[in-house]
């Protein structure tokens, strides 16, 4: 029901009245997106890295129906790209594949992000792909691998441990050197094909975490990336890390802004490589709720964030 009513939500103008104009309200959506221009969220990241935390970029946007639109967001990504390296800001960008053309096949998402990852790497930066719903699993990774044929590095993919499939998944990319950012997965997904309660998620993201210390996956350097604000998982990698002699470069943990910012501050205080989700655009009101919606847990990260915690 409650996830039912952030969609809702989401699609309401007179709610959207309210949250862009009510002040209070403003503010407490602005902790969580960086703002409506590319010019802010640059102020943004600036302030992160400042305090030594790298950042990811994305212009969040509404579902493409056409290829027109495509090209227009595939410009805004570039232009991104070209502003990071201006500004000096360390820093990447993340993309959804149906943002950029999947919708219109497998094919011309390829060539879309492609082209993309051709300019991060002009730039000596990366692309980072999310991942959708399960309908899209295969296509999205089909496009992965290609770009690792193409491009041999510089692309990272998010999985999402949720899904039985994951582990097969996440073993062919670590053969490949590849990068995975794990996810628990923000979908509704039915228990044919995930795991539904937190305990078992958890559980099963260690799994795979786990496959990324065996001997094959650390000759190849294949490259973790832990996308999680819970502290069962980030204290489970550091620990175990650390038992391994694995350093604190070698891996990396992703939060989103805003969210438990005092512990994204103490482990890159730390030594650790913490990169921080940084959204901005027109469409940020829509991608506040939908965050919500997506898995209704945030309302509780929402509120301790609020808090200071």
């Amino acid at each position: 029901m409650l996830r039912n009513f952030f969609i809702k939500l989401s699609a309401s103008n007179s709610t959207r009245r309210f949250v862009t104009h009510f002040g209070p309200a403003r503010r407490t959506a602005r902790r969580f997106v960086a703002g409506e221009t590319l010019d802010e969220a640059v102020r943004v990241v600036k302030e992160l890295n400042r305090r030594g935390l790298k950042a990811i970029l994305n212009e969040v946007g509404e579902s493409v129906t056409t290829q027109a639109e495509v090209s227009q967001a595939a410009a805004a990504f570039h232009q991104i790209l070209r502003r990071i390296d201006a500004e000096g800001l360390d820093a990447d960008i993340s993309l959804k594949p149906s943002h950029v053309g999947l919708t219109f096949g497998p094919d011309f998402c390829y060539e879309t992000i492609a082209d993309i990852v051709e300019t991060a790497r002009q730039y000596h930066n990366m692309v980072e792909i999310d991942m959708e719903g399960s309908p899209d699993v295969d296509a999205t990774l089909g496009v992965y691998h290609r770009l690792l044929d193409t491009f041999g590095g510089g692309v990272r993919l998010a999985i999402q441990s949720y899904l039985y499939r994951t582990p097969t998944d996440v073993q062919r990319i670590i053969e490949r050197g590849g990068a995975v950012r794990l996810v628990k997965g923000a979908y509704q997904e039915p228990p044919e094909i995930a795991y539904q309660g937190k305990q078992e998620i958890n559980e099963a993201s260690i799994r795979v975490m786990e496959l990324f210390f065996t001997p094959e996956a650390r000759a190849k350097k294949a490259y973790l990336i832990l996308g999680s604000h819970d502290p069962e998982l980030i204290e489970w990698l550091v620990r175990e890390t650390q038992a391994r002699g694995i350093g604190p470069r070698e891996f990396e943990i992703q939060m989103l802004l805003g969210i438990r910012r005092d512990e994204q501050q103490r482990l890159a205080d730390l030594g650790y490589q913490v990169r921080v989700y940084v959204p901005f655009g027109s469409a940020w009101y829509p991608y506040f709720m939908r965050r919500l919606a997506e898995r209704p847990a945030n309302v509780l990260f929402m509120g301790r964030a609020m808090l200071g915690k």
